[in-house]
């Protein structure tokens, strides 16, 4: 089974896929993306794989069960990839050489393309979760791309606040918040002549960092190749495309857990000022 369940008291999706309770817990010294692995070719410099569990899929698969009057059941048909950013089973994209993290992000452009193309597909995710301390059993270096037929929650409030906000000022609320951090400069990490790194004002998480291109650009695909190897080194026109990092950790030894509060009521508390994080993050950089 593989289909969406709307929450009524929401207006919220959600992905009910019971296959991937399947999902095999390899041992350690099995890697299934390692060179030579079944479905990985012997050689490979960084690709495309498609996920063996995915939970959105092309053709949909039907759907098995009647709603009840208060909800509704929709297909799910979409796209999910991993993306394999070395044969090294040791690597991290951090520590890829930068010709390799190009190609990284060059995969992640074409692949934006093709999925664009569908006329189902509504909005395309790339991500990486990376470390146990969100669940994964996968170390060998790998991103995901998720292409979903609906707009989440997330990027649909993203969206509407972006327009609301172009209405009301006419001009983007993205470069605003670009402009003024950058006139500030209390919670910039680094920065180069294409991009700003930045712990934002309203972060979530103690260490949440955004990477805010310059130049107004939509979607990944308007990078220009001085832009992509900067950020390797480092029909929405109200839209600005941007990267965030989420690091799960307040110290060096203590997680942020989403609990109650986060859960129950949709409101997070963030322990240290971003301003304080920015500064620290400035010092290891430096």
């Amino acid at each position: 089974m593989s289909e969406l369940r709307l929450n009524p008291t929401t207006g919220e999706w959600v992905i009910v896929a019971t296959h991937r309770v399947d999902r095999p817990f390899l041992p350690k010294d099995i890697c299934p993306f390692c060179p030579g692995s079944p479905n990985i070719p012997d050689t490979y410099d960084v690709m495309i794989y498609p996920n063996d569990f995915p939970s959105l899929m092309t053709p949909a698969p039907p759907i098995e069960i009647e709603p009840p009057t208060f909800s509704k059941v929709a297909p799910i048909e979409g796209f999910c990839d991993v993306v394999l950013y070395s044969p090294k089973h040791d690597a991290t994209l951090g520590t890829l050489p930068l010709d390799d993290v190009i190609k990284v992000i060059q995969l992640w452009q074409s692949r934006y393309h093709e999925l664009a193309r569908y006329a189902h597909i509504k909005y395309v995710l790339i991500f990486e979760n990376r470390g146990k301390e969100v669940g994964v059993t996968i170390h060998h270096p790998h991103g995901q791309i998720y292409a979903f037929p609906f707009i989440p929650p997330i990027p649909a409030k993203e969206l509407h606040h972006s327009q609301t906000y172009r209405n009301a000022h006419g001009s983007c609320l993205f470069c605003d918040i670009l402009a003024e951090e950058l006139q500030l400069h209390t919670r910039i990490v680094m920065e180069d002549d294409h991009f700003v790194t930045f712990v934002p004002f309203f972060a979530k998480y103690p260490y949440e960092v955004h990477i805010y291109p310059r130049r107004h650009i939509q979607h990944i695909t308007e990078l220009t190749h001085n832009e992509v190897t900067s950020l390797a080194h480092t029909p929405y026109p109200y839209y600005h495309f941007h990267i965030e990092f989420y690091s799960p950790y307040i110290t060096r030894d203590k997680l942020k857990y989403l609990a109650g509060c986060e859960q129950g009521a949709g409101v997070v508390i963030n322990s240290i000022p971003p301003e304080t994080s920015a500064a620290k993050l400035r010092s290891i950089d430096g």
